[in-house]
C-alpha cells in the first residue's frame, strides 16, 4: 500500500542562525488580499510623518576660525579631512571625525579667496588678496619648525578662484584673466581673455579633464579648451553668476549660481536655454557644489539657508537653516555623499546630514530591509495629496516665508501684466517667452 505525505526540509523555511523563526508561504494572488493597497497607504503616511518628526540634520559647528569663512576644500583622498580658509588670511584643517582643528597657517595677508587639494593628496594650493599662489604641504612640519610654504608665485594681479586639473601638474587661476599653470613654472602656460574686466570662479570639468569654465563679471560663463589658444563659448545672462560646478557623472553639465536668487542648469553644447531653472532661494545664491552620485546639488545663499536640488527639478527638496547662522559663503558635499559642509560669515562651519531624516552609523540587516521598503511604499504613494503634502512642507524662518510670498506676488503681477499686453496688442507682436529663455541675453561664440 503507498501513502503520499507532505514533506519539506526544514532548512527551505527556517532561519539559519535561530531555530525559533520560521518563514511562513505566503501568496501573492491580489483577490486573496482585498486591503492590500489601504494597509500601505497607511503605512507609507506613516513613514512620511516619522521621517519629518525624525529630520534633525545639525550634526556639529566647527568653531576655531576668527573671521568669517570665505572658502573650502575636500581632500582628494581622505573623507575626514576639510580645509577652510578664512577673511584674515588663516588656513585650517579639520579632523571631521573628531570634529577638531589639527592645524592652522597664516597663509595670506587679507582674504583667502581660494584653496585647492591636489588630485593626489600630498599637497594643497591657496590664493589670496596679497597677490600670490602658494602651494602648502599637507603634513605638518616636525617640531620646532616653521611653517613654510614649498612653493610661492607672485602675480601681478589679485587671483579670484583656483581649481586643480584632476589628472595632470596643472592647475587655473583667475582674476583679470583666466591663466593656466604648470607646478613646475612661476609663470602661466596659457593665459586666455574675452574682453572681460574680472573673473569669480574657474572650474575644471571632472570628466573631459581639458574643459573648464569660469564665471565673469559682464554677466556672462566662459568655457574654454587647454588644447585650444582663445575660449571656445560664451552665454551672457540678464545677471551675474557667482560660481558655478559641473555634474561628475554627465560630462557637459554644470550649474552656475547666480544674483537673481536662481540657479541655472545648463548643456554646454546647447548654452541658448538652460536645461532646468532652479527656484527657491529668496537672495543671492553664493555657492554651489554637485554630490558625487551627480543626482544633486547643494546651494548656500545670502538668505542664511542652504538647498538641496535634484539636478532636474526646479524646486529644491530640503531647506536648512538655524538661527544663528548668517550669510552662507561656500558650501561642499562630501565624497562619500552623506554630509554636507557649510561655512558663513560668522566664523563658523556646520556639518549637515544629507539626508535629515537618515540613520547614521551600522545598520542591522533587518532595519536596512524595513528602510528600503518604507522607501519604496514611500515612492508609491508620493503623488497623494495628503502624503505629498507632508513629505514637501519645510518650516521657514519668518522673513525667509515673507519675503517668498513677497516674490511669488511679484512673479504673478509681472506675468499678469504680460498677458494683458499680449491681450491687447497685434497678434504676434509680444512674444510669449518661457522662464528658460528669458534669463539668457545671447550666446557668443
Amino acid at each position: 500500500m503507498k501513502v503520499k505525505v507532505l514533506s519539506r526540509n526544514p532548512d527551505d523555511y527556517v532561519r539559519e542562525t535561530k531555530h525559533d523563526i520560521q518563514r511562513v508561504p505566503r501568496n501573492y494572488d491580489p483577490s486573496l488580499h482585498p486591503f492590500e493597497v489601504c494597509r500601505e497607504y497607511t503605512r507609507a503616511l506613516n513613514t512620511t510623518k516619522l521621517e519629518r518628526v525624525l529630520a534633525k540634520p545639525f550634526l556639529a559647528a566647527l568653531d576655531g576660525h576668527r573671521d568669517g569663512v570665505n572658502c573650502m576644500a575636500k581632500h582628494a583622498t581622505s573623507l575626514s579631512t576639510l580645509l577652510s580658509g578664512s577673511c584674515d588670511g588663516e588656513v585650517k584643517l579639520w579632523n571631521l571625525t573628531k570634529r577638531d582643528c589639527v592645524r592652522t597657517l597664516q597663509a595670506h595677508e587679507g582674504f583667502v579667496r581660494g584653496m585647492v587639494v591636489r588630485f593626489c593628496g600630498t599637497s594643497f594650493f591657496t590664493i589670496g588678496d596679497d597677490k600670490t599662489i602658494k602651494q602648502w604641504n599637507m603634513e605638518a612640519p616636525g617640531y620646532g619648525e616653521e611653517e613654510e610654504p614649498i612653493n610661492t608665485i607672485l602675480g601681478k594681479t589679485v587671483f579670484t578662484g583656483l581649481d586643480h586639473h584632476q589628472k595632470d601638474n596643472v592647475f587655473s587661476t583667475c582674476g583679470q584673466q583666466v591663466d593656466i599653470w604648470d607646478e613646475q613654472r612661476t609663470s602661466p602656460i596659457r593665459s586666455f581673455t574675452w574682453g572681460v574686466d574680472s573673473f569669480s570662479c574657474v572650474r575644471f570639468n571632472p570628466v573631459e579633464t581639458e574643459l573648464l569654465a569660469s564665471c565673469a563679471s559682464d554677466r556672462s560663463v566662459i568655457l574654454y579648451d587647454m588644447r585650444e589658444s582663445t575660449p571656445l563659448k560664451k552665454v551672457i545672462m540678464t545677471m551675474r553668476s557667482n560660481t558655478l560646478s559641473w555634474n561628475p557623472m554627465e560630462a557637459y553639465y554644470f550649474t552656475c549660481c547666480n544674483e537673481d536668487y536662481n540657479l541655472y542648469t545648463y548643456d554646454m553644447r546647447s548654452l541658448e536655454r538652460p536645461v532646468t531653472v532652479h527656484m527657491d532661494h529668496v537672495s543671492a545664491v553664493l555657492d554651489v557644489d554637485y554630490s558625487p552620485t551627480g543626482k544633486e546639488f547643494v546651494s548656500a545663499s545670502f538668505d542664511k539657508t542652504i538647498r538641496i536640488f535634484p539636478k532636474d527639478g526646479g524646486h529644491s527638496r530640503e531647506v536648512y537653516h538655524t538661527k544663528r547662522m548668517q550669510h552662507v559663503i561656500c558650501i561642499k558635499w562630501s565624497s562619500d555623499n552623506k554630509y554636507i559642509l557649510s561655512g558663513s560669515d560668522e566664523m563658523n562651519i556646520r556639518l549637515w546630514k544629507a539626508n535629515a531624516a537618515e540613520k547614521l552609523g551600522m545598520l542591522t540587516p533587518r532595519e536596512r530591509t524595513a528602510i528600503n521598503y518604507s522607501q519604496k511604499l514611500k515612492e508609491k504613494f508620493q503623488h497623494h495629496p495628503q502624503v505629498r503634502r507632508i513629505a514637501q512642507h519645510r518650516h521657514l524662518p519668518k522673513n525667509i516665508y515673507h519675503q517668498k510670498n513677497e516674490l511669488r506676488i511679484m512673479r504673478e503681477a509681472q506675468r499678469r501684466k504680460e498677458r494683458n499686453v499680449r491681450k491687447h496688442s497685434k497678434p504676434g507682436t509680444v512674444p510669449v517667452v518661457s522662464e528658460k529663455e528669458k534669463h539668457v541675453v545671447a550666446v557668443v561664440k
